[in-house]
């Protein structure tokens, strides 16, 4: 779509060139979102293709990802044996509704600042324990966990102008056991639910991470794996009855039955 409001396209070469915010202004990466519709309150985009950062980047630490990583190379990323919980990346990929040129140009990190709640690079980021570095305005990066970030349906903690610069998923989150549930009420539709138990292969314990289905991720670790009847408690005391997200996409009632239903799958496939 055009956006006839736009009177200047800044192209900073690197991260000193950006400076000041005012309103008006907005942050250019894959647009897929920016361009799908009229934006009347902006003017101004900066494009930080201009300042290539590396999209991902694996060490002995874990995998650093750029903001400005597509989720197609995420969806591709070869990783080390070791990491047991990598086909996670290919999986959350899969669970968004975008067609392959989408996935050509979106990015990671607008999946992300969006905060939609069937975003699925934060359902990733969340399940393996993500941590986030912003870049304010002014002062020195902050570094944010990823359950931390989203606060809301369309709501995270950044503040006016402040850029999510990457995504660090450490090794010791990428090594775990893990076990996947999504679903949606159509084939290709947007997801309903999205459920990711983690567990670590020696101490045998249990972090569950529900997003899509509530507004916000939640998370819940269990020191080892529960029974059905704690886990159903559990969820409960964390998330009241009217803490599901209604929406087209499923009814909160039917959300909330999806969460028992693949924690208990999750609960059984980790405990085998």
């Amino acid at each position: 779509m055009d956006l006839n409001t736009i009177k200047k396209l800044e192209r900073p070469a690197s991260a000193g060139e950006i400076t000041g915010w005012r309103d008006g202004n907005a942050w250019l990466a894959g647009g897929t979102w920016l361009f799908s519709e009229l934006q009347p309150k902006l003017d101004t985009l900066i494009d930080l293709g201009g300042l290539h950062w590396p999209s991902l980047e694996a060490s002995k630490a874990g995998l650093e990802l750029a903001a400005t990583c597509r989720i197609e190379e995420v969806e591709h990323f070869k990783a080390p044996p070791e990491w047991t919980a990598a086909p996670l990346l290919a999986e959350c990929s899969h669970s968004l509704l975008m067609s392959f040129k989408i996935a050509h140009q979106a990015t990671a990190g607008g999946n992300i600042c969006m905060s939609l709640p069937a975003g699925a690079m934060i359902s990733l980021t969340t399940a393996l324990e993500a941590t986030y570095t912003l870049w304010p305005r002014s002062g020195a990066p902050r570094k944010v966990a990823a359950i931390d970030f989203v606060t809301g349906n369309n709501k995270n903690v950044l503040a006016p102008g402040e850029l999510l610069r990457s995504i660090h998923i450490p090794a010791s989150a990428l090594s775990k056991r893990f076990a996947f549930r999504r679903t949606s009420l159509t084939q290709l539709g947007r997801s309903a639910a999205l459920i990711v138990g983690t567990q670590d292969k020696s101490a045998r314990d249990m972090l569950l991470t529900i997003t899509a289905a509530t507004p916000r991720p939640v998370q819940i670790h269990f020191p080892a794996v529960p029974t059905a009847q704690a886990l159903r408690r559990t969820i409960d005391e964390r998330i009241p009855a009217d803490g599901y997200f209604d929406d087209v996409h499923g009814s909160a009632d039917y959300k909330h039955h999806l969460t028992y239903h693949f924690a208990e799958q999750i609960r059984s496939e980790l405990a085998a």
